[in-house]
């Protein structure tokens, strides 16, 4: 059964915050819990999960660009769409953790992965189309408004993702099984908490990614998305092996984790509260400093250093909700001058964001790998740690101060 389109109404935010937060707990928490799980549970090697996490995520961004066409096809069925999406989603969330590969477990792996990602990627487009034309119900400011409720409402979907296997792990022996059912049954409350928002854009014609590149402030954000989002793939990738084995705090990964984005959702409220008042690219900026100064600050942290390390969590988990809130809010802001369907727009912008996720793997794990780093080793070389701190705080930072410096030098209309 799918749910009517109707026009874009100024109220449901929370359901655009029920529905982001469904989203956010197929993304990053999977990227980081799915391999750890199948390596300790599987024997799958973290050589081969490195291979095969390269070859899905490159798919996965690679059809970004075909999935915005299609949401953008099936606009006047949105409603529909999204439903089946929804759909298979949830029964891939179930096959990845919920049910023992009927088949080698690197393929299975890839093939509940790919569905997963895939399902993901087209609700996550159609998502974020959808909130430029309710953002313009919304009236002034209405992008700010709404990324605050949506990245919020993201932000601890992240939060409950993150730590879910470790809470239901006190009480059930199956922990990740039963977040897999959760999470099925989480799918079916959000799609009926949207139900009534999916909306047609009201076009006058085709729209197209030549349209949205030939757009010079686009592209400069698209290239912004990618280095301001880079960082984040890096350090969620290694995240686990820096508390583990250059803290040498294991059993801290969790509530470490926790802290990060905790921070990251009671912050973004703030950012956009205060992008209302001072301008999203001014916020956005200040943001961006304060993790260019954790990522720092991290460097230099070693063993025994764990209290140290949770300000750094709490500094970067609260730049991360600016990234979140105002980045997307300044993209889908130039959309609503530049595309009259952001379909394809958030096709190219999840294309872009999720080619760190890609890049990380192929490039950072591997560079781990290769200097001699074993995971869970207490007795790792002084030059696979220094490996590991370089790639987990210093790489991050340049990047960062990439993203900042051509943010800066890019021209925003905020009104």
């Amino acid at each position: 059964m799918t749910l009517a389109a109707t026009p874009a109404r100024a109220g449901g935010l929370p359901g655009y915050a029920l529905f982001a937060g469904l989203l956010a707990m197929a993304g990053l928490p999977i990227y980081i819990h799915a391999p750890k799980f199948y390596v300790d549970n599987f024997g799958v090697s973290l050589a081969a999960l490195g291979v095969a996490l390269v070859l899905l995520r490159g798919f996965d961004f690679l059809q970004d660009p075909a999935l915005g066409w299609l949401a953008e096809a099936t606009r006047r069925h949105r409603a529909a769409a999204v439903t089946a999406a929804a759909a298979v989603m949830a029964v891939a969330m179930l096959g990845l953790f919920a049910v023992p590969p009927p088949i080698a477990p690197l393929l299975w792996f890839g093939i509940t992965l790919t569905a997963l990602f895939s399902a993901y990627s087209f609700l996550t487009i159609a998502f974020y189309s959808q909130g430029v034309a309710k953002a313009a119900a919304l009236g002034e400011r209405g992008h700010v408004r709404l990324a605050t409720w949506r990245e919020t409402g993201a932000l601890i979907g992240v939060c409950l993702a993150s730590v879910a296997p470790t809470v239901l792990a006190q009480g059930f022996a199956a922990p990740f099984a039963l977040f897999g059912v959760l999470f099925a049954g989480l799918c079916a409350a959000a799609v009926l908490g949207m139900r009534g928002e999916w909306q047609a854009a009201p076009v006058a014609q085709e729209t197209s990614f030549r349209l949205v590149l030939a757009d010079r402030t686009a592209r400069r954000l698209l290239v912004i998305a990618f280095l301001n989002a880079a960082p984040v793939a890096v350090t969620s990738s290694l995240f686990l092996y820096f508390v583990e084995s250059r803290l040498q705090a294991p059993g801290w990964e969790g509530p470490l984790l926790l802290l990060f984005f905790v921070a990251a959702a009671g912050a973004a409220p703030l950012w956009g509260r205060a992008a209302e008042r001072y301008g999203a690219k001014r916020v956005l900026l200040l943001g961006m400093s304060l993790a260019i100064a954790a990522f720092a600050f991290a460097a230099f942290l070693g063993p025994g250093d764990l209290w140290p390390f949770a300000l750094v969590c709490l500094a970067s988990g609260a730049a991360l909700g600016a990234d979140l809130t105002l980045l997307s809010a300044i993209f889908a802001r130039r959309m609503e001058r530049v595309s009259p369907d952001a379909s394809r727009a958030f096709g190219l912008w999840a294309f872009t964001t999720k080619a760190t996720l890609a890049v990380s793997a192929g490039v950072v794990l591997p560079i781990l790998g290769a200097s001699g780093f074993v995971s869970g080793d207490t007795g790792n070389t002084i030059e696979a740690l220094a490996t590991l701190t370089f790639l987990y705080a210093i790489l991050p930072c340049g990047l960062k101060l990439a993203a900042l410096a051509l943010l800066a030098a890019t021209s925003i209309e905020e009104s």
